[in-house]
């Protein structure tokens, strides 16, 4: 594996200051769901695909003034915390994957930390017992925020253009506002009329004097456009230091959590290696620990690999025991092993192995279920669905994969005070209480236990997939644990299966996490008789409901067109193609 060149600018891109229109972008034009671009032989645009069209037209805007991949994440990434506030985000984290040009591959982790007063025992209430309500839901579920932190650092490295303009976009549509889109506006109704309800400074944000924002309307956050125009004039410092930092910290401490200023100022974002593996000659680069993702997903590839996928028809009930049984196995693994590597040695290699997934594969029955059971090893906290992915290509085949969360749908629900932005809750990823394991889901293990400035386990998986050298697709997906087996499927539609990437992300999918023991499928997933083979051989099956958001990009390899996906799953979502027209896919 080639390694990230750290002391100049990535090959085959030209440093740029990235001009952008003056005037503010409040909408845009959601691509339908249906759409295919590959007939576009136009081979030598970038392209932006997000939950937020109107985000993806300001990356996508950045690429078409000469910026690169990087600086195209940026903006879009700090559009989406005003435009899509259930989880983008600058009080949350998040992960970063990035190849380059030539190939070379490296990782950003803005993984939320633990605060310095943080203590494995943290989540236990006045008499000693575990409280959900602590861990989930108040002030001392919030993680310190590494967004702001690791677009920084990505900027430094990688970036060409000037930070101030990559910020500017998400400040005009704070200050300005912008048509709020009908995803938006039945999500904050809900929130508005209910969780927001305990904050009176989320409501104030996030309503008209409490009434919610119906759709269509000029929606303004003031505070978070003062926020977001310091993060523009001082960069990390204009969010980890000063103004910004201080009515972090003063919320923090009316509301009895535990982050202070000194916290905000050492939190560091990490440039990593990323998981790399092979797949029927396809290069896989994926997200290293404190994610999960990369680890599983190329786990399960590996085991899948002693298949022959294709034969056995999609969602078969072979191939679906298949895929269950790989996924059973890797997830295991992951409760295992799998925590922050700077607190807890992971085996990567060996658990990315062929050798490895060959002893798995092995263990499978191709004829009936092989059970899980809790006795193999204590069982993980639940992790929520409620993320976002985004994937950028530029005019170069620079890629970048971002995944980043509040965990919880707008995290804590605590708007900060003056500042204007939503706090995760990511605490709630870390174990409850030392020992305590039980059906429901609680752990006590070791490795992913609260300790100060310990990053708490994650799923996210952004990732890449490339062949022969050259840049096939960029993937990723919310979805808390479902999110790793939503992109290994979307990989399978297609390598095995060559669907474009327009079907291989609206094609119906299925979930498998060790525990509970059972496959969940996507409404028309599976026939009756496909559920009905799989329970005779042993399996629990529920069909129904939805499994991530797959905002994908895909290089065609016959015409070299770069293909935007957004998943029809988000009714908010969108694909910009860049150009010098600025034209809205």
């Amino acid at each position: 594996m080639r390694q990230p060149k750290t002391d100049r600018r990535p090959a085959g891109v030209t440093a740029a200051v990235v001009l952008l229109a003056a005037a503010a972008v409040v909408t845009a034009t959601r691509t339908p769901a249906t759409a295919q671009t590959s007939q576009r032989p136009q081979q030598r645009e970038g392209m932006v695909v997000s939950a937020s069209a109107i985000a993806s037209r300001i990356g996508a805007d950045v690429l078409s003034a000469g910026g690169n991949a990087v600086d195209a994440a940026i903006a879009t990434g700090f559009a989406l915390a005003v435009t899509y506030p259930t989880a983008g985000n600058i009080g949350g984290g998040g992960f970063m994957v990035i190849r380059m040009p030539d190939g070379t591959v490296t990782a950003f982790d803005f993984r939320e930390k633990a605060p310095l007063a943080s203590r494995p025992e943290m989540f236990l209430d006045s008499a000693g017992e575990y409280s959900s309500q602590v861990h989930h839901n108040s002030h001392l579920a919030v993680g310190v925020p590494g967004t702001v932190a690791g677009f920084a650092l990505a900027h430094e490295k990688y970036g060409t253009g000037a930070w101030a303009r990559l910020v500017e976009p998400a400040v005009k549509l704070a200050r300005d506002g912008f048509q709020v889109p009908p995803g938006l506006a039945r999500s904050l109704r809900g929130q508005v009329n209910g969780s927001f309800q305990r904050y009176p400074a989320s409501v104030a944000a996030y309503s008209k004097n409490g009434s919610p924002w119906e759709e269509g309307e000029v929606m303004r956050l003031p505070d978070l456009a003062g926020t977001l125009a310091r993060i523009q004039q001082n960069g990390r410092d204009g969010f980890y230091r000063g103004e910004t930092a201080r009515l972090v910290a003063e919320e923090m401490k009316r509301g009895g959590g535990i982050i202070t200023e000194q916290d905000l100022e050492r939190y560091q974002a990490k440039e990593r290696r990323p998981v790399v593996g092979t797949y029927r000659g396809y290069e896989v680069i994926s997200m290293p620990p404190p994610s999960s993702g990369g680890i599983a997903l190329v786990e399960m590839l590996n085991i899948l690999e002693g298949y022959d996928l294709k034969s056995m028809g999609h969602n078969s009930a072979p191939y679906v025991h298949r895929l269950a049984e790989a996924m059973r196995r890797a997830y295991r693994d992951r409760a295992r092993y799998v925590a922050d590597m700077d607190f807890v040695d992971v085996p990567i290699t060996r658990l990315t192995s062929k050798e490895h997934a060959a002893q798995l594969r092995a263990t499978i029955d191709v004829r009936k279920a092989t059970p899980s059971s809790p006795e193999d090893i204590a069982m993980e906290p639940p992790e929520s669905p409620e993320t976002t992915h985004y994937s950028v290509v530029d005019a170069n085949g620079m890629a970048v994969s971002v995944t980043y969360t509040l965990e919880a749908g707008y995290g804590s629900k605590i708007v900060v005070p003056g500042a204007g932005f939503l706090l995760n809750n990511e605490m709630g990823d870390f174990n409850a209480k030392p020992g305590l394991t039980n059906e429901s889901g609680l752990i006590g293990t070791q490795p992913n236990l609260a300790r100060p400035e310990q990053r708490m386990l994650s799923s996210m998986t952004p990732s890449i997939l490339a062949k022969d050298g050259k840049l096939v697709a960029v993937i990723g997906s919310p979805g808390g644990r479902t999110i790793i087996n939503t992109v290994l499927q979307v990989t399978l539609n297609v390598v095995d299966f060559g669907m474009g990437i327009q079907d291989a992300v609206t094609a119906p999918r299925l979930h498998h996490q060790w525990l509970p023991d059972r496959i969940s499928i996507e409404d028309e997933g599976a026939s009756e008789a496909t559920v009905a083979a799989l329970e005779a051989m042993g399996h629990s099956v529920r069909v129904g409901g939805r499994q991530g958001t797959a905002h994908s990009i895909m290089v065609d390899p016959s015409t070299g067109a770069v293909i935007g996906a957004p998943d029809p799953r988000d009714s908010d979502a969108g694909a910009a193609r860049a150009s010098s027209g600025g034209e809205q896919e």
